[in-house]
């Protein structure tokens, strides 16, 4: 397939590149630093705090899909997330590109957006640690960028496009093994941790299973 990766220089779009070109995919890397980039691919120049729109939908052109991880490298970038969505959904529409898959997070499904707005008050699926402890905390300590995960879903759901969000809980390093478990619309039970490149390895698995279209799928080891 011919896949075009964005954020391809972050700690998950490096593992995404890596992982598609093994899998003999071809990859258009879409970054704000070509020099950046860590594989030998095309790579087009593409900030999506401020995108040029016609180079974005030109980059989408011919592509069969978009594998996006987009996320803040800090705190002065939270609120990226929802806005580069909204650009990159509207180039994609405009490319004839349909199919993405997207990074998201374990709990932004209690967030209220506009497409669901009474979400349930626990995070459907999760074990009592998740509940109770850690998403409560994540919200305090993130909660801009948590509304903004959560909006960049809702975007996602009124898209129109082929879409699909993968929700890992706490991102960590370490080799991809393949071996986490899955649920589609909720967290995985006692779920605490997924490392980036087994983040990355199920953006690829799901990328051409249709009934994960239109879905959250959340992993955990």
């Amino acid at each position: 397939m011919r896949l075009a990766v964005v954020a391809a220089t972050g700690g998950v779009g490096r593992h995404v590149v890596d992982q598609a070109l093994a899998a003999g995919h071809s990859v258009t890397a879409l970054v704000r630093t070509p020099a950046n980039v860590h594989q030998p691919v095309r790579a087009v120049a593409v900030d999506l705090a401020a995108p040029d729109p016609a180079v974005l939908r030109d980059a989408l052109v011919d592509q069969d899909a978009v594998l996006s991880c987009l996320g803040p490298r800090g705190k002065g970038e939270y609120g990226i997330v929802e806005p580069g969505t909204i650009a990159l959904t509207q180039a994609m529409r405009e490319a004839g590109c349909r199919r993405i898959v997207a990074v998201s997070g374990s709990g932004v499904s209690t967030i209220p957006t506009p497409s669901r707005p009474n979400p349930p008050r626990r995070e459907p699926g999760a074990g009592l640690y998740n509940r109770y402890f850690a998403t409560p905390l994540g919200r305090r300590m993130l909660g801009a960028h948590f509304v903004d995960v959560a909006m960049m879903e809702h975007v996602l759901r009124t898209s129109g496009l082929d879409w699909t969000t993968v929700r890992p809980p706490y991102l960590s390093d370490g080799p991809v093994t393949g071996r986490y478990r899955t649920a589609v619309g909720h967290s995985v039970p006692g779920g605490v941790r997924l490392s980036r490149a087994d983040t990355a390895h199920l953006m690829l698995r799901v990328l051409d299973d249709p009934t994960t279209i239109g879905q959250a799928v959340g992993a955990a080891n």
